[in-house]
């Protein structure tokens, strides 16, 4: 038996049947759970993990997965606050929202992924519901085209691709592989890997793509380069999955940060995140009530509170303002800080080539700690960390979000140090 709600559960049952849905069995040396394995642990929150336990007081975390401001610090946007305080004057209900989700929260965020004068938002021709987080999102995009995708159930990730990627497709019942897409010698784009690698996979697979920002690099393709995998995914009758998680944080501009998406749309593809793109009206219909049967037994409705804040925020002209305005200062943070640490890297002298750290975009930056051999990036790491006390990912992943004026400098010379 399992233990869901410990007040509801145990309420009423005696000794004997509580230790039973607690897992413990009389009269037996074993637990029914005996045989569960410790699972290693996750390799991003084990960097915070590390981080905390550190005395040091120049101590960086660079794995951390949020936004920080230049304190290093959690930054709630203004126009959230000034939402929440909207939301309070109301006086709103916590009624369960719908199985699709709030169905305004849903139109505003379709508008602002496709565009307001797109033909998607115009002919209603996608089926968009609120999901839990991006995961949550990219769960029940997986789980509709793994029943209801007839002609693979196959995704193609790129490579390397946002770690949970691969377990949330493979929970969701596909299969998972890769297709070329950074250059560990460049530490940029592989343009000519991908296109190759695209040409020859199979039609009618499903092929993932970042649209913005992508995680773990910050290697985007360039415009021109986005119309030609457009035209090479279209011409191979592949099914393009967009993971756009980070639109308007990448460069600031919602609509730049957007432009993959809208090219693909424009192309005459077929889109899928949280929205489907379908044929008409009907089919509208057809797959939001299959979606719907999905999500009933995944978590049965979404929560309402953060859907309510984006609805406030994305319905209000001038709190919509303020939000691309707050959007704008923590993109242009982060590019203000990869610009300063490949300055201060040239102050200290180094004399490698690092252009990736600025042509790089969004959160997360590859720096391509000597690439030419996966296990020097390794030992460039443990470096930094056991000499430094700068906390990163394995494969030389930082997070320039915990890069702040005041350790920057530090983190430099730290970086200098290990791959002179």
């Amino acid at each position: 038996m399992a233990l869901t709600n410990s007040a509801r559960v145990l309420h009423g049952l005696s000794l004997k049947n509580a230790c039973f849905q607690l897992g413990v069995i009389p009269n037996r040396t074993n637990s029914w759970w005996s045989n569960v394995e410790m699972g290693p642990p996750d390799p991003i929150l084990g960097v915070t993990e590390a981080f905390k336990r550190d005395t040091n007081p120049k101590k960086i975390n660079l794995g951390v997965g949020a936004y920080r401001d230049d304190k290093g610090k959690p930054f709630i946007l203004p126009s959230v606050t000034e939402a929440k305080k909207k939301m309070a004057a109301a006086n709103l209900d916590h009624e369960y929202a719908p199985i699709g989700g709030i169905g305004d929260f849903c139109t505003l965020a379709a508008k602002l992924a496709f565009g307001e004068n797109s033909s998607v938002i115009k002919d209603k021709l996608n089926v968009t519901v609120q999901g839990i987080s991006g995961t949550g999102s990219l769960r029940i995009g997986g789980a509709f085209l793994s029943k209801w995708f007839l002609p693979s159930k196959t995704v193609y990730l790129p490579s390397p691709s946002w770690g949970n990627h691969t377990p949330v497709f493979k929970h969701s019942g596909l299969d998972v592989k890769s297709y070329k897409y950074y250059d560990p010698s460049t530490c940029g784009f592989d343009a000519k890997g991908a296109m190759d690698d695209i040409s020859k996979i199979p039609e009618g697979s499903i092929i993932l793509l970042h649209a913005c920002a992508h995680n773990p690099t910050g290697v985007d393709p360039k415009p021109e380069q986005w119309k030609e995998l457009s035209n090479l995914i279209k011409r191979k009758n592949l099914f393009p999955f967009f993971d756009m998680a980070y639109q308007g944080f990448a460069s600031g501009d919602v609509n730049r940060d957007a432009f993959a998406l809208r090219q693909f749309v424009q192309d005459g593809e077929r889109a899928g995140a949280f929205s489907l793109v379908c044929a008409d009206d009907d089919e509208v219909k057809r797959v939001m009530s299959q979606i719907k049967i999905l999500i009933r037994p995944m978590y049965s409705n979404p929560p309402i509170n953060g859907a309510r804040i984006v609805n406030t925020i994305l319905s209000d002209a001038a709190l919509s303002k303020q939000w691309l305005t707050d959007v704008k200062v923590m993109a242009d943070r982060i590019i203000s800080m990869r610009t300063k640490l490949r300055d201060n890297l040239a102050k200290e002298g180094s004399t490698n080539n690092w252009q990736h750290i600025t042509d790089q975009i969004g959160m997360f930056c590859y720096t391509g700690l000597k690439p030419d051999q996966a296990s020097t990036v390794i030992r460039n790491v443990e470096r930094l960390t056991k000499e430094f006390s700068i906390y990163l990912t394995k494969d030389g992943r930082i997070s320039m979000a915990g890069v702040t004026s005041g350790n920057v400098e530090y983190l430099a010379h730290a970086m200098h140090q290990v791959s002179k």
